[in-house]
């Protein structure tokens, strides 16, 4: 048992794998496939609760601490995506570099940020709805659009929109790259705009306190603050660019066109996010921004209500996006591991009439649904920050581990300065990960051992190589 649980599968490349699917995406596809998944609840409703309730305006720094650390993890998924290939993102990195035992963890790991970040971006996408139905005369009651503990019913908007999504992807909607290619741009459109009307109205002295809450403090009951602590938050900002890295199978060339994607998207967004967070934290006070809509709230009280509108109509498509990318990348994941075994083949069933795995669909649309409805933002937005990190390490590891096991392995990119950058990237989402609150990880651990008990009373038993040995 000891030695089956680490075994590895063999290093194929992209051409020897038949998954099914189109090979119909160019790097520039891939590149805004990035920024679709990237710019979301990030920019448009994390801002302004980090900003408010951990970082004040150094909530900048927040974002340059956790695009740095991205940077590092980004180059490694690129030389990983290159080299190892797949559509399983950094579970199927993880199973080539360290064995089935660390493949399944990372994977198990991916299912629990997927699934939450996909609830998280619903609990935004309801503040942007409501906003939008507020500004129009027909706002809902609180007690639809919040969490019980808010003091609301359920957070109406967040589930349903969860739920209209699963019914597009069981009928086999084929978000193309035209039509992400078309999202992105109303989302880029809609930053343009509030940043031509946000700098006209900054107002220098309230970036003073530039750092009311410091660098770092854990609270008496439990929760930390400080810049460092806004990073391990508006990390969540991030997630996104390794779910490029699931459309292995649909890259045209994936070798060179996924690190382009990767790098290209990431940089790209990490610069409009801090130029965004430091215009709204210098138009209005830090502490008013504490929302779920907080681009909204600010040019509603500068007096810009057709702004106001525009942009809650541009975030509800971009978000729509968003989730809909991460929705997708979920089941891929899911459906991967079934094919291998780890998973009952139950999730590996694919619908002859629609062609998508609508079991995985249902069954995962129904648990993101309760999720969003019932837990409120912020907590959220934590636990799918550490399994993120968590995999993060693992890939930038499996860099390391590969430079050493498979030095021959064929590198079309590699991650410049190893093992520096991936050491650091390494050190950093670690580092990001202890700032998060001794709750998450408690949830966090409950999860993975969850987690194990499934690995070890049914997959390791059952894998695709377990049969083969």
């Amino acid at each position: 048992m000891s030695m089956k649980i680490f075994r590895s599968k063999r290093l194929t490349s992209d051409d020897d794998t038949e998954s099914g699917l189109k090979r119909c995406l160019s790097k520039w596809d891939l590149a805004f496939l990035g920024i679709g998944a990237i710019i979301g609840t990030g920019i448009f409703v994390l801002t302004g609760i980090a900003a408010a309730t951990q970082s004040g305006p150094a909530i900048m720094l927040s974002f340059v601490i956790a695009g740095l650390a991205c940077a590092f993890a980004a180059l490694s998924y690129a030389e990983l995506s290159a080299s190892v290939g797949g559509c399983g993102s950094a579970y199927g990195y993880s199973y080539v570099a360290f064995g089935e035992i660390f493949a399944f963890i990372i994977g198990w790991d991916l299912l629990l940020e997927y699934s939450l970040a996909v609830a998280t971006v619903a609990n935004g996408w309801s503040g942007y709805f409501d906003n939008a139905l507020t500004a129009i005369g027909i706002p809902l009651p609180d007690m639809l659009t919040k969490a019980p503990k808010l003091g609301g019913l359920i957070n109406l908007p967040a589930s349903a929109i969860i739920l209209i999504l699963m019914i597009l992807l069981i009928m086999g909607v084929k978000h193309s790259a035209k039509v992400n290619n078309a999202m992105v741009f109303v989302k880029l459109l809609t930053i343009t705009v509030f940043i031509a009307v946000a700098v006209f109205n900054v107002h220098p002295e309230n970036w003073h306190p530039f750092m009311p809450f410091g660098w770092f403090q854990t609270l008496p009951d439990g929760k930390t603050t400080g810049v460092l602590a806004g990073a391990s938050l508006v990390f969540f900002a991030y997630v996104g660019f390794d779910a490029v890295s699931t459309a292995g199978d649909e890259a045209n060339n994936p070798q060179r066109d996924l690190p382009f994607g990767i790098v290209s998207s990431l940089s790209f967004c990490t610069a409009i996010y801090i130029l965004v967070s430091g215009l709204l934290t210098g138009v209005v006070n830090y502490t008013e921004l504490n929302v779920s809509s907080p681009v909204a709230h600010v040019l509603n009280l500068l007096g810009y209500n057709w702004a106001s509108a525009l942009i809650s109509t541009g975030v509800i498509a971009g978000l729509t996006t968003v989730m809909l990318v991460l929705y997708y990348a979920l089941t891929r994941i899911i459906f991967a591991m079934s094919r291998d075994g780890l998973l009952s083949p139950f999730f590996g069933e694919v619908n002859t009439k629609t062609q998508t795995p609508v079991r995985v669909i249902v069954l995962c649309g129904i648990i993101m649904a309760i999720a969003a409805g019932f837990i409120p933002l912020g907590d959220l937005a934590e636990l799918v920050n550490i399994g993120t990190l968590a995999a993060f390490v693992l890939v930038c590891l499996g860099v390391l581990v590969l430079r050493i096991t498979k030095p021959d392995m064929k590198r079309p990119f590699r991650s410049p300065f190893s093992p520096l950058f991936p050491a650091l990237g390494m050190l950093s989402c670690t580092a990001l990960m202890a700032f998060l609150p001794a709750l998450t990880w408690l949830r966090f651990v409950i999860w993975l051992v969850i987690g194990l008990i499934v690995y070890f009373s049914y997959s390791v038993h059952h894998s695709k190589l377990a049969k083969a040995d």
